[in-house]
């Protein structure tokens, strides 16, 4: 038999796609014997008894040697590819012994098969897919008998030479006959169709078409062939160890690439390489294709003698349309009756525009009203004229003055002199320089006129409400508490309201009843008092007095005895402790006559204290020693336990006053420029404010706790929200001089500022408890009445604890009450 292993003639191809019919013999046109049509005959007729079991999924058994790689699926057999080999074919040598008879009877028929995977063969309309099922008779006996192991193992050994010979012919073909595009057996064509095939389809064994090859991943096959059996993946993929391996074995890995239709691997050649360089340069695919070629014209524009199309003209290019004429009619219609208007002839003549024209005449930027003239030159005085009167020119004196000013600073541009006539005067020096400047001037002027804004000065103050809405507040002088001979630096009222205590310069401290301005106590310390303070405890009755280098704590003896006998035993009632430890501070108890003046305690400290303050209970007291070198410059005293501590490690500044905080425990320290506050549980800093001036000389706290003011050497009162900014909320420049001290009052929202002009200026300050709502402050009144003295004015100021009445004392000797 000859059959073509490759090209199936068109009646094979459409008996393979037709439905399984009932067999009949096909009639090869004058390609065989009649020996060899009998000898196919019963070959067909054997194999039609005989049903292979090797191709019998359910019953049959596999080729031996192919167990250990049924792997991957049950039907891991690589059908419809050329390249994957079978695993029988060392079982198949060695049967070929055995069947030597057989073997010599096939061996004349060995080209009637073809290969086109391991298990598919096609016999001259015998068709025997993988799953044992015959294609053409319907029906398969599959235990015959012992014809079939005979016929099976036949069959392998045909098999085998048969894809031997594909092999060899193959190598001959061409690359597009390499991919095998068929999968049965036909009779030999007279001509091969297929070499002048110009198809696009490169590889049509997978006939599934243009779809995503996804869609095959879960199933065991890849496709169908041309017969439209399955084309099973690989036994095993590539991993990627395989991979890598491949990539450094295989010279040719880098122009191999993998068909997804097919599951192969194909190796372009030269020319394919080439044709992918020139598709990623962006040139034409064909290597012999000019892009440059002169363009042909197929049509000429001239008229030639021999037209293209020669028909006579039609009768109806001669006749008028009639839609024409409809819609000639319809248009003659609307321009009678002026829907249509026709087109004005178009005026020629230049147009000029006016750019202003459209401008309101009466508006201030007005272009006309922009206009402004160049300012004239002065006309020449007396001073230039060449025969000035005596009295303009001048003197030496006034010469070298004039030479020595700066051309700007001088009155006069030109010196005066005088010539006996006008034809002695000599060229101008300066006249180049003098026109330049008058250009310059002229180029340089701004022309632009400037907007004066009309706004009514009284709409510029803020609105603010009218102190007769504020009242109470201090207005009138009503006390003066004359008594000290020298300049009275600082004054404390009592808890109660009842007394004041006043320390002097004269180194006296005076108690007196603030009711009738009388004096109930004085008491000589012997030297001047920088600061008194009254303890704010009204349980307790004691006065801190500073003085040199020593602070004293006073029992005055006033008003209620057993207050004051109580404020005794408290005193009196301190047991030492058995281990003296190491104080910054030396505490004494008075005896003797100083017990008589009033004297309960002594604290001698290192250096002159300037100020002391109580803590809001009344058992703690700061005292402040101002040094910028030192690092004890403010001492916490507890009265009862006789205790002294240094709160702070390291100075930051020279301090010049401290507060503590009328609830929470915090601690105020002012320096020069800052104020600190510390937290006193936490020991640690909480807020810096800046105060923006030079420097602070005295500091307030609001009872709430959430404002500070602070006065200042350079006449400014500053006012902090704490929970605003650690900047001032307002800077207040009502005094012409510096700020000497501040207070605030404990119940009405007043606070009060004193200075060296010898005023006291009260101010309504109104702190809301709506946070989003900022303090109201309004000066209300000016108080006079303090005679300045050595360039001194009101050195401090208090509030009184229940009324609105402000206390001041001046260098002048004097304390006055204003209520």
């Amino acid at each position: 038999m000859n059959f073509d292993l490759f090209k199936p003639t068109w009646s094979v191809w459409s008996s393979q796609f037709s439905m399984p019919a009932p067999k009949t013999e096909q009639k090869p046109e004058n390609t065989m014997g009649k020996g060899k049509k009998e000898t196919a005959k019963r070959k067909n007729t054997e194999e039609d008894d005989d049903q292979l079991p090797i191709f019998d999924d359910k019953d049959g058994t596999a080729i031996e040697g192919d167990e250990d790689d049924l792997s991957d699926s049950e039907e891991s057999v690589y059908s419809g590819l050329e390249d994957s080999g079978s695993d029988s074919d060392d079982d198949e040598e060695e049967d070929d012994d055995k069947d030597g008879d057989e073997g010599e009877e096939d061996e004349d028929d060995g080209g009637d098969l073809e290969e086109d995977g391991v298990e598919e063969l096609s016999i001259e309309g015998l068709d025997i897919d993988a799953n044992g099922e015959k294609s053409c008779d319907g029906t398969t006996d599959v235990n015959k008998s012992k014809l079939g192991e005979k016929s099976t193992k036949t069959l392998m050994k045909k098999n085998k030479s048969a894809s031997k010979k594909t092999s060899d012919t193959a190598d001959g073909a061409g690359e597009g006959q390499k991919a095998g595009r068929d999968s049965g057996l036909g009779p030999l064509p007279q001509s091969n169709e297929y070499d002048e095939d110009t198809s696009d389809e490169e590889d049509i064994r997978n006939t599934v078409g243009n779809i995503p090859m996804e869609w095959y991943n879960d199933y065991p096959h890849i496709g169908y062939d041309l017969d439209g059996k399955k084309i099973f993946k690989p036994i095993r993929n590539k991993d990627e160890l395989d991979e890598f391996l491949d990539k450094m074995e295989n010279p040719d890995y880098w122009r191999t690439v993998n068909d997804k239709k097919t599951g192969t691997d194909i190796r372009l050649s030269d020319e394919q390489v080439d044709l992918v360089h020139r598709l990623q340069r962006g040139q034409f695919g064909d290597v012999n294709f000019n892009e440059y070629e002169p363009a042909v014209d197929f049509f000429t524009c001239e008229t030639m003698i021999h037209p293209v199309t020669n028909r006579p003209m039609d009768k109806r290019s001669f006749i008028p349309s009639l839609l024409d004429k409809e819609k000639v009619s319809k248009m003659v219609h609307a321009i009678k009756m002026g829907w249509i208007k026709p087109r004005k002839p178009k005026d020629t003549t230049p147009q000029y525009y006016d750019l202003w024209a459209k401008e309101d005449p009466n508006a201030i930027l007005g272009r006309h009203k922009m206009h402004v003239p160049a300012p004239k030159m002065r006309l020449p005085g007396h001073e230039e004229s060449y025969n000035p009167p005596p009295e303009y020119l001048l003197s030496e004196e006034e010469k070298l003055a004039w030479e020595q000013q700066d051309p700007e600073d001088r009155k006069l541009s030109i010196l005066p002199q005088k010539y006996p006539c006008l034809r002695a005067v000599p060229a101008f020096s300066r006249f180049i320089h003098e026109r330049f400047e008058r250009c310059l001037d002229l180029y340089l002027c701004p022309r632009q006129r400037k907007m004066r804004v009309n706004v009514n000065p009284e709409d510029l103050i803020p609105k603010l409400p009218k102190p007769k809405d504020l009242q109470p507040f201090p207005t009138t002088q009503s006390l003066v508490y004359r008594g000290h001979t020298s300049l009275v630096r600082c004054i404390s009222v009592s808890p109660t309201g009842q007394w004041l205590v006043s320390g002097s310069d004269d180194s006296t401290v005076r108690f007196w009843e603030v009711s009738t301005a009388r004096c109930m106590k004085t008491i000589d310390v012997g030297g001047a008092v920088k600061s008194v303070s009254w303890s704010p405890n009204p349980a307790v009755s004691l006065v801190a007095v500073s003085f040199n280098e020593t602070v004293v704590l006073l029992n005055p003896g006033l008003g209620d005895r057993l207050l004051s006998s109580a404020t005794d035993q408290l005193i009196s009632a301190y047991e030492e402790p058995e281990e003296p430890r190491d104080q910054p501070v030396q505490w004494a108890a008075a005896e003797g006559k100083e017990q008589e003046q009033g004297y309960r305690l002594v604290l001698t400290h290192p250096k002159a204290v300037r100020q002391v303050t109580w803590h809001g209970k009344g058992d703690y007291l700061a005292s402040v020693m101002p040094d910028n070198n030192s690092q004890t410059q403010v001492l916490i005293h507890q009265v009862s336990k006789r205790r002294t501590q240094n709160p702070f490690s390291r100075s930051k500044g020279q301090v010049q006053c401290v507060a503590f905080h009328p609830l929470r425990p915090f601690f105020f320290v002012a320096t020069q420029r800052y104020v600190r506050v510390y937290n006193l549980i936490k020991q640690e800093l909480a807020k810096k404010l800046m105060a923006n001036c030079k420097w602070i000389s005295s500091m307030a706290i609001h009872p709430g706790g959430d404002n500070v003011i602070c006065g200042s050497y350079d006449s400014r009162l500053t006012w902090f929200d704490l929970d605003l900014a650690t900047k001032p909320y307002k800077v207040l420049r009502h005094h012409k001089k510096a700020l000497r001290g501040v207070a605030y009052h404990r119940s009405y929202p007043l606070f009060a500022s004193a200075s060296d002009d010898g005023s006291v200026i009260v101010c309504h300050g109104m702190v809301y408890n709506d946070l989003l709502q900022n303090p109201l402050i309004v000066p209300v009144k000016v108080l006079k009445g303090h005679a300045i003295t050595h360039d001194l004015g009101v050195l401090d100021v208090a509030f009184h604890p229940t009324q609105p009445w402000v206390f001041s004392s001046g260098a002048d000797g004097t304390v006055r009450l204003f209520t």
